[in-house]
């Protein structure tokens, strides 16, 4: 038996279309919205945000962080390392 056209798994249009602009949300630098000047290096929990499942910096492209803040997360993200309340390396990091 020859199977029909119509039980075959054939995608339609719809699944190929880019999303609509109004369900991409805009990228913005939280530090500028808030008008935050000081980011604490102190404050692990905060500092989580910018960092990767392995703990990687998170790119300025992903968070939308401008590059003058990105400076002081990176900075602050470093200090917390050297001080023992962020790890350098790890598997499972925000679990």
């Amino acid at each position: 038996m020859i199977p029909s056209k119509q039980n075959s798994n054939v995608l339609n249009n719809q699944d190929f279309t880019k999303p609509k602009s109004n369900e991409i949300k805009k990228k913005y630098c939280r530090f500028k919205k808030f008008k935050i000047k000081y980011i604490d290096y102190k404050d692990p929990i905060y500092l989580k945000k910018f960092l990767n499942d392995q703990g990687k910096l998170l790119p300025r492209r992903l968070t939308g962080t401008s590059l003058k803040y990105q400076r002081k997360v990176s900075q602050a993200v470093k200090r917390a390392r050297h001080i023992a309340l962020l790890p350098f390396v790890t598997d499972e990091f925000k679990s």
